[in-house]
């Protein structure tokens, strides 16, 4: 499984479909999704929670992948940072937040 100083992780197929799996990989594209958009606008975290109407700690919490993105959840982030929200879960990431055209 190890190779020298890297180690590479494969998951068994079977493991891929469990719903506990999926799960998490939904909230670690999520927090990917929330922190890109957050960082390409140039916002700190307390920026981003101020203009949704948050907690710093919940944005922290959303962006370590602790929180399960819900429909209402993603209107809120997406409102927030000026873009319209995209999910797609044939791709990898499933989520993005894109900025809305000029």
């Amino acid at each position: 499984m190890s190779s020298g100083y890297h180690t590479t992780w494969k998951v068994p197929s079977e493991h891929r479909e469990d719903p506990a799996y999926r799960a998490a990989g939904r909230r670690m594209d999520f927090a990917q999704a929330v922190y890109d958009r957050r960082s390409a606008l140039g916002w700190s975290t307390a920026e981003l929670a101020r203009r949704a109407g948050m907690s710093e700690e919940n944005i922290e919490s959303i962006e370590e992948s602790g929180v399960d993105p819900t429909l209402e959840l993603l209107e809120q982030l997406a409102t927030a940072l000026e873009s319209g929200a995209r999910i797609d879960p044939r791709t990898s990431p499933e989520f993005r937040f894109e900025g809305h055209a000029a």
